[in-house]
């Protein structure tokens, strides 16, 4: 009988050696006459101890990491594959207190299952959210999501439900699911791993959206960085098609819904929801006037569903085990749980899934271990580099839509990026104006101007170049980028420029020029 092992296969786990820690294992079962069953999983999102090995025993998996290729021999040696010890043991993995205290609903089987494997997706509870859906009315559907209290994962936080309902009330002769996988921001990579890690949630959540609002066309728009999810996307849906989970007939139901992947070409805007269905059409990534609204006139000028990654993934679980389950999880109108992306100066970075309401300490401490330098975090980036710089005083605040907004930050997608006491704020507000000039459709003055002069002005107060006119002349930019731009890449770059002005005056020369006036 043989031995099951598991090495990820997953993007972050690759760039750490799993692929030659995977030959490794094989050369050496092989020179050793055992037999294994050398499964490629996803990643368990534990990136310090990466590549991660598991092994199937008895008593549960048992995990090795961080394992080089070179450290296979002496695992074979200490009997690993019965759970032997080991320098780079790290006993049951599911007793590792960083998964041990998460809330996975999401990414509940990222890390368990062979990716495009569909029998493993259906052995762990796979499709089930499905087969309810196709029992339900349209507006049956829309309403679980409703209840469960899903709101938007990409950053705007807009309720899901309302914009499904908007979508199934809107006639039509064909609608549209399209997904947001065009996930770019600095320090994400839940929606990576959701789709390398177990892309058939996110197809059952798609084909549960278009049963719910009449759409019998999906597609995935996918950043072209990222091809191992391409490949694994794509194998999956194959599965899906030929196990008659995708087509014309879904499960015999009559109903039909399709589904392909398309890449989008690299551009940051993409990200906003209207730039991307332009890209899609096959056009140039510009973003839209609104109204009217995508889900009246989206794609190719149809009512359209579009939604994130983690949002459509989310859908299977509360089909399978309703809306009240899922808004069991989570604090006041932040409902369900929210997969953190924690990255930066941390000395455990990786993917933390927990319900609303945990705080930014807690993830930065009892998750994170502090910074990877061991010195004191000065400030951390949440939501992207759109996202507001957050302070040490503002670190107890909950992971919550309504008290980030009330801080002047976002949550958004849910990723951190931290920085120690070395960190320069003024440097990181020019950053932040770089990377907006740098992304800039051009299609609105505030945003291709604006920010433009804004990388002028913020290397002037370096400089130290008139730098009380400077400051207000920023302040005055921003408010203008604020209120003027056409989309959140010009409307939201003031929030990283404005909370590190206003939260480390100090590093743009401000108290001295206060005490200079």
């Amino acid at each position: 009988m043989s031995i099951t092992v598991y090495v990820p296969i997953d993007s972050s786990a690759l760039s750490l050696g799993a692929e030659k820690v995977a030959k490794a294992i094989a050369a050496e079962a092989e020179t050793r006459g055992v037999a294994i069953n050398l499964v490629r999983n996803g990643s368990r999102g534990l990136f310090w101890l990466e590549p991660l090995v598991e092994v199937e025993t008895s008593k549960g998996r048992i995990a090795y990491g961080p394992v080089q290729a070179k450290d296979v021999p002496a695992l074979f040696d200490a009997d690993f594959l019965k759970g032997g010890q080991h320098a780079l043991s790290l006993g049951p993995t599911e007793e590792i207190p960083y998964l041990k205290n998460q809330e996975r609903l999401t990414n509940a089987r990222v890390g368990i299952t062979d990716p495009v494997s569909l029998d493993d997706y259906l052995t762990h509870e796979g499709y089930r959210g499905l087969k309810n859906a196709l029992k339900l009315a349209p507006a049956d559907i829309v309403k679980q999501v409703t209840d469960s209290g899903l709101r938007g994962r990409g950053g705007a936080a807009f309720p899901t439900g309302i914009k499904w309902n908007t979508v199934l009330n809107a006639p039509a002769d064909q609608k549209y699911i399209v997904c947001n996988a065009d996930e770019g921001d600095s320090g994400t990579f839940s929606d990576r791993m959701i789709m390398e890690g177990d892309p058939f949630v996110l197809i059952e959540g798609m084909t549960i959206a278009g049963l719910a609002v009449g759409a019998t066309q999906g597609y995935i728009y996918l950043r072209v960085e990222y091809p191992h999810a391409y490949k694994n996307l794509n194998a999956a849906i194959a599965a899906a098609y030929k196990a008659g989970y995708l087509g014309k007939s879904i499960l015999g139901s009559g109903k039909a819904f399709d589904l392909e992947v398309r890449l989008g070409a690299g551009a940051y805007v993409c990200g906003e929801e209207t730039a991307l269905l332009e890209s899609l059409e096959g056009k140039r990534g510009l973003v839209r006037f609104k109204p009217p609204l995508p889900a009246i006139e989206g794609l190719f000028g149809k009512p359209t569903v579009i939604n994130n990654v983690i949002s459509l993934a989310s859908v299977p679980i509360i089909l399978d085990k309703g809306g009240d389950y899922y808004r069991d999880f989570g604090m006041g109108r932040s409902r369900g749980t929210l997969p953190i992306q924690l990255a930066g100066n941390i000395k455990r970075p990786g993917l933390i899934e927990k319900a609303f309401g945990v705080t930014l300490r807690e993830i930065l401490y009892d998750y994170g271990g502090g910074s990877a330098t061991g010195r004191p975090i000065r400030a951390v980036q949440v939501g992207g580099p759109l996202g507001a710089f957050m302070p040490e005083s503002q670190f107890d605040t909950p992971l919550d839509y309504e008290a980030f907004a009330a801080l002047w930050a976002v949550l958004g997608h849910g990723g951190i990026v931290v920085f120690d006491d070395t960190v320069d704020m003024a440097h990181m507000a020019r950053y932040a104006m770089e990377f907006c000039a740098e992304e800039s459709c051009g299609k609105c003055t505030p945003c291709r101007i604006g920010s433009t002069r804004g990388v002028e002005v913020l290397d002037k107060i370096i400089g130290d170049e008139q730098r009380v006119a400077q400051l207000a002349l920023l302040r005055d930019l921003s408010d203008t980028m604020l209120n003027g731009s056409l989309c959140a890449l010009g409307g939201m770059t003031p929030y990283p420029v404005l909370s590190a002005l206003n939260h480390f005056p100090e590093d743009f020369g401000a108290a001295k020029t206060e005490q200079a006036a």
